[in-house]
């Protein structure tokens, strides 16, 4: 009885997965037919990673009746971490763009519409197809869809800026990379040349300018000599004029998105962590001088390599980083753990166009000053682009951040969670500074009461540290900064220790 009973459970499993195999078979063949039937499939935004879930679209590569193919540029997106490149994976006919420049799309959902051509097709059989609600209206995407303005290079900021002054992009001229449209273009840019719509303001009418000159008496004798005043002339103007004002801008409300979302967040997690800050004045002087006998070398060879200072700091740093690990560390977020990180990911924040962004230098406890140079202005290069990769954003161990290019002597950075500990540099600039082998006891004996030593001009620079002090003492920022200091002050030094 047992066994008999077990022979049926066996045969009704058997017919029941055979259904779900039909079932599925005939779903997938229904799916395929409707696709075919119009040749339009949805190009959906495919999870990028991180757990990002929404992009802001930065530029359209394509527009409405454009042919793609495989690997064709379709679009550029800013997530709150990096900028992505979206590519195609269909051949075929653009028919519709679902979103506009600076709106927010959502993972999994269409991006464009594409109408497969023969071999577009036949990628559709190699591809899982889903079914959209929206799919009943693709029909009618080209006469319904959103088609761009012809493609003009400008950042999201400037075309803000252009629209709040109402301008078209289009008569303005750009002087950056490839014609891309600057903000400073757009400033420079003079409205009245291709006519400005009416305003509604009424002008108005000129000013009327009556000059009564008074007459002149003919000088007495015993006057000659005395030069002639006349009094002013009076302006009398019209009663009808009127004071023509400008119309009072009204307040603009901007949703924080992108880069500056994810800094809120970041800078609201590093506010509640204790900092402390150190300051110390570096002498600078020595590197001034190495640098510039590398630049006249440099020039000589005819080499194009950008040789600032920061490619010395940041090699001093790890130099220093060495003999202090703690400092290249990462804590969890209950703060449990510290993980000594081997590698000196060593990251610059830099001011873009799209924010505040900090990439990052790999592995410079393995690189050269020439190699660290190159680097970085390969990452300044991808900045000023808006060309940074999650890559360059992501695992740095210690961060620094140049204000002096800017402008500024002292700061108060803020960590870079889950880093221990950041740098702040000031301005290089020179400073009257005591000789360092000045004798006290000389100085300060009766005979030259009212003398004082010489004085001497040196290059000082200021370096500003913030620490996480749940893990880091003042004692250890110092030791750390009085090692950079050595190799700074003594760049010969620094060389020899550079593996």
């Amino acid at each position: 009885m047992f066994a008999r009973n077990s022979c049926r459970a066996l045969v009704y499993r058997k017919l029941l997965n055979e259904l779900l195999k039909r079932n599925r078979y005939l779903s997938t063949n229904q799916n395929l037919a409707v696709v075919t039937a119009s040749n339009i499939v949805p190009f959906k935004l495919a999870d990028i990673g991180e757990g990002i879930k929404e992009v802001e679209i930065k530029e359209w590569y394509v527009k409405v009746g454009d042919h793609v193919k495989q690997f064709d540029k379709i679009c550029d997106v800013q997530s709150d971490k990096a900028n992505v490149t979206i590519t195609c994976r269909y051949d075929g006919q653009v028919m519709k763009l679902y979103h506009q420049i600076n709106e927010t799309a959502n993972v999994g959902e269409p991006l464009i519409d594409i109408q497969l051509t023969q071999d577009g097709t036949q990628q559709l059989h190699h591809t899982p197809i889903v079914q959209d609600d929206t799919s009943e209206d693709r029909s009618s995407s080209t006469s319904t869809g959103f088609t761009p303005t012809p493609q003009v290079l400008a950042t999201p900021a400037v075309r803000r800026l252009a629209k709040d002054l109402q301008i078209s992009l289009n008569d303005v001229q750009g002087t950056g990379k490839d014609y891309r449209i600057l903000k400073e273009d757009v400033l420079n840019f003079d409205k009245t040349k291709v006519g400005l719509p009416s305003t509604g303001t009424t002008t108005a009418p000129p000013t009327t300018t009556i000059q009564t000159p008074m007459p002149i008496i003919p000088p007495s004798p015993s006057t000659v000599k005395q030069p002639i005043v006349q009094p002013p002339t009076r302006t009398v103007v019209s009663p009808t004029a009127t004071v023509q004002t400008q119309p009072a801008k009204e307040d603009r409300h901007e949703t924080i998105k992108g880069i500056k979302k994810i800094m809120v967040k970041t800078m609201t997690q590093a506010n509640t962590i204790p900092h402390f800050t150190y300051c110390d004045d570096y002498d600078m002087t020595e590197l001034v001088k190495l640098r510039k006998k590398l630049k006249k070398l440099y020039q000589q060879e005819k080499k194009t390599l950008k040789l600032s200072y920061m490619p010395f700091i940041i090699k001093a740093c790890s130099l220093a980083l060495m003999e202090y690990p703690i400092l290249n560390a990462h804590v969890d977020a209950k703060c449990e753990t510290i993980t000594y990180k081997a590698a000196h990911n060593i990251g610059v924040a830099m001011d873009t166009r799209d924010g505040l962004l900090v990439p990052n230098i790999k592995n410079v406890q393995l690189l050269s000053i020439q190699d660290i140079a190159l680097e970085l202005t390969r990452l300044q290069q991808q900045g000023y682009q808006g060309k940074l990769t999650n890559e360059d954003m992501q695992g740095g161990t210690f961060s620094l951040s140049n204000i002096g290019a800017i402008g500024g002597t002292y700061a108060v950075p803020i960590l870079v969670i889950p880093e221990v500990a950041i740098g702040a540099l000031g301005k290089i600039s020179l400073k009257p500074c005591a000789p360092e082998n000045l004798d006290d006891s000389s100085s300060s004996s009766d005979d030259d009461e009212d003398s004082y030593p010489d004085v001497e001009f040196r290059h000082m620079m200021s370096i500003s540290w913030s620490a996480d002090h749940r893990v880091i003492d003042g004692a250890t920022m110092a030791r750390f900064s009085n090692k950079l200091k050595s190799y700074l002050e003594n760049p010969m030094m620094m060389m020899i220790n550079t593996k």
